[in-house]
């Protein structure tokens, strides 16, 4: 698929980069830029990342930014329920290659709390995120190649719940049976109005499912990303 043959809707942006540190760089400038204005007017800034192989470039070049990390509190957009030292913890993750250097001085909130489940951790998780203002400053998405972003997952049990932006919930367990791990993730009630939102992605595979989703766009229960295929939308693909 060619980059022209995109139909985005209306107000949502793309740039095509042909690595992924090339895309990496523009996008950290970008949320460097934006944190930086927001502490201008604000005593505190957030920043929501999302997990995956994709973003560590851009974590290991934001972290090298000039910022006042201590105003920044830093969460991710879903968690895997599983201890820190798991392999696959995006916590893990983000420690190592984005809470270092200048970054390390920043305010990490995690997803995962005590608790067997999800559900067992659920008043622990809402207590660690009492302080987060909403909207978000920040918010980098991901994306499946199912259409799922965030642990928003389309065979979710829990999906309507946290597709409810009415709802006052700001986080929820989520069930997929599709995937190995029980989930913890913020809701769509949290995730929107960012004032600066990016999805973050590379490969052909993708570019066909961001093409798919933006074919029918008000179908977000098959493809849970269409809830931000909105104006507003910032997105960066890299090969």
């Amino acid at each position: 698929m060619k980059m022209h043959d995109l139909n985005l809707p209306e107000g949502v942006s793309a740039a095509f980069y042909d690595t992924p540190e090339d895309a990496a760089l523009v996008l950290a400038d970008a949320v460097a830029e934006h944190l930086s204005e927001r502490l201008l007017v604000a005593p505190r800034a957030s920043l929501v990342v999302s997990g995956g192989s994709t973003p560590v470039p851009f974590f290991e070049a934001l972290r090298q930014k000039p910022l006042d990390w201590a105003r920044i509190n830093v969460l991710l957009a879903d968690e895997r329920w599983v201890p820190e030292d798991d392999e696959t913890s995006n916590t893990r993750l983000v420690k190592q290659h984005l809470l270092q250097g200048p970054a390390s001085e920043a305010t990490y909130l995690s997803l995962k709390q005590p608790g067997a489940t999800p559900a067992d951790g659920l008043a622990a998780v809402k207590a660690a995120l009492a302080d987060v203002q909403f909207p978000l400053d920040v918010l980098i998405l991901g994306m499946g190649t199912d259409g799922h972003t965030a642990s928003l997952f389309p065979d979710a049990p829990e999906l309507e719940l946290a597709l409810d932006d009415q709802s006052d919930e700001v986080v929820s367990p989520m069930t997929p049976p599709s995937q190995a791990q029980q989930r913890i993730s913020l809701t769509l009630r949290a995730l929107k109005q960012a004032g600066l939102t990016a999805l973050h992605i590379k490969g052909e595979d993708k570019l066909e499912t961001l093409q798919a989703a933006c074919s029918n766009t008000g179908n977000v229960r098959e493809m849970p990303i269409r809830a931000f295929l909105k104006p507003g939308l910032q997105i960066y693909w890299s090969a």
